[in-house]
């Protein structure tokens, strides 16, 4: 590295050395066996004639055993654990358990684990350290985006990798593949949004990929906007579904520079497929901030940010609440009965930039905020609370109570992601940025997430969700 860079890609390196030599026995009391093992006879020491038939038949019985062993781990193979201290070497591969040391052990505790009566807040709690980091790193998932791999584009420091989230009215454990999996069995998971849903989906396929590997059986569109995987073990399906309005939209171009919406409308690219998925995750809110022009029917209720246009400006968050109201209202329309349908909503998660997009120091932070350093406010709380308010709406609406196979929540994900402006890519959007010195202009990415980073969080809220909703309908059944 040329000395001018030094001062920019100085790595981090976060060594942690465990002490594992055990202390020698004091030679006073080695001193002391020697003398008693020569003074008195070991009632336990077999005669000559044992000890010399046993090496003779100890390596016949080497060489029985060696196969059987062989054929005993081939078809029954022992999962390997990562241990509490282990650090995760860069460009290697992660072997990890397929069951947690957390609150439950093993696929047959999920409906102790789940218990739905007992309610928590996760939005109410703090980052701490976490020795143990992510499930997979940048070699071992081939599923990342190449915008969000930044271990592999050169980010030197790795400490953001290291902290997990702490909620005070429950623990959340460590996300387990194989429970997502049973869970997932038979059943289709779709992520419907914009590229935050995207950025959640990919988090999620690294985390169950680190036990089994996806089949992608289905990719379309530009920039593989619509795909599907496969886990065969389980016959579970995750799909991506790119719909950035989730409301019939039609996006700018360069002829057209806003976007319209058809408030009254659903985005039938991923409603049309409602009748074959079972868990829907929705996640958007970020291309509400352009320039647009709202429909409602044959009105134009408005737009926002809209030069040059004769409509009246408006503000987004009422539109983003009524966009909400029209998905929501489709699902339990199209899917309150039958068989049912899980929806998640997760929320608004902020930006962090703290200069210009594309000047070096757009997002610098290297650490989670304090506590009470960052306050949830402004735009981040409204679109947050556009999300929430509607989602409490249908769960009070007493039509909807008669839907019983239909189950809703908010995955409230804001404060929590507020508080990492260490996770993004920042510079590190595009691989080794500074390779040729430090230019005037460097392309950040202080919206999505480093991949591994905070949003595996997300998903271990999710299946968390996921266990509590498997434990009620267990206590109920």
């Amino acid at each position: 590295m040329p000395p001018r860079h030094s001062s920019i890609l100085k790595l981090i390196h976060n060594k942690r050395k465990t002490e594992e030599e055990q202390k020698q026995q004091r030679k006073g009391e080695r001193g002391s066996e020697r003398k008693m093992g020569s003074s008195t006879t070991n009632p336990f020491k077999e005669p000559p004639y044992y000890t010399s038939l046993t090496k003779k038949l100890l390596p016949y019985l080497l060489y029985a055993l060696l196969p059987i062993a062989l054929v005993r781990l081939y078809f029954y193979p022992v999962p390997l654990s990562l241990s509490s201290t282990v650090q995760i070497p860069r460009n290697t591969p992660i072997l990890t358990s397929t069951s947690t040391t957390s609150s439950y052990s093993s696929p047959s505790t999920e409906g102790e684990r789940g218990n739905a009566e007992i309610p928590c807040d996760y939005s109410d709690g703090k980052w701490v350290p976490d020795k143990l980091g992510p499930l997979y790193n940048d070699t071992s998932c081939g599923t990342i985006k190449e915008g969000r791999n930044c271990m592999s584009h050169g980010r030197p420091d790795s400490g953001y990798l290291y902290w997990r989230w702490s909620p005070k009215q429950c623990s959340i454990p460590r996300f387990d593949p194989q429970i997502f999996l049973k869970l997932l069995k038979n059943k289709h998971l779709a992520f419907v949004g914009d590229s935050m849903a995207r950025n959640q989906l990919e988090s999620l396929l690294c985390m169950v990929s680190s036990a089994y590997s996806p089949e992608l059986v289905y990719s379309t569109g530009e920039d593989d906007k619509f795909r599907r995987w496969h886990f065969p073990s389980h016959n579970a399906s995750v799909s991506i579904y790119w719909s950035p309005f989730l409301v019939k939209g039609v996006e700018k171009t360069e002829e057209k520079n806003y976007n319209t919406l058809h408030l009254e409308s659903i985005d039938e690219r991923w409603a049309s497929d409602l009748d074959q998925i079972d868990v829907v995750v929705l996640s958007a809110g970020h291309w509400f901030l352009h320039s647009a022009v709202y429909l409602y029917g044959d009105e134009v209720l408005g737009c926002h940010f809209c030069v040059g246009q004769n409509y009246t400006e408006v503000g987004f968050y009422d539109v983003f609440g009524k966009a909400f109201k029209t998905t929501l209202n489709t699902i339990i329309e199209r899917r309150g009965g039958g068989k049912g349908i899980d929806v998640i909503v997760t929320t608004f998660s902020p930006h962090h930039f703290e200069g210009e997009w594309d000047k070096l120091g757009a997002c610098p932070r290297t650490e989670p905020f304090e506590e009470g350093e960052k306050q949830l406010e402004g735009m981040d709380a409204e679109m947050r609370k556009a999300e929430l308010e509607e989602v409490k709406a249908k769960a009070a609406d007493e039509n909807n109570k008669k839907h019983a196979k239909l189950r809703l929540e908010a995955l409230d994900v804001t404060k929590l992601a507020l508080m990492r402006p260490d996770g993004h890519p920042g510079p590190y959007l595009y691989a080794n940025p500074f390779a040729n010195g430090i230019g005037e202009r460097v392309q950040n990415d202080c919206v999505h997430w480093c991949l591994p980073g905070p949003i595996d969080v997300w998903n271990e809220i999710l299946l968390d969700v996921m266990m509590r909703w498997a434990g009620k309908f267990k206590s109920e059944g």
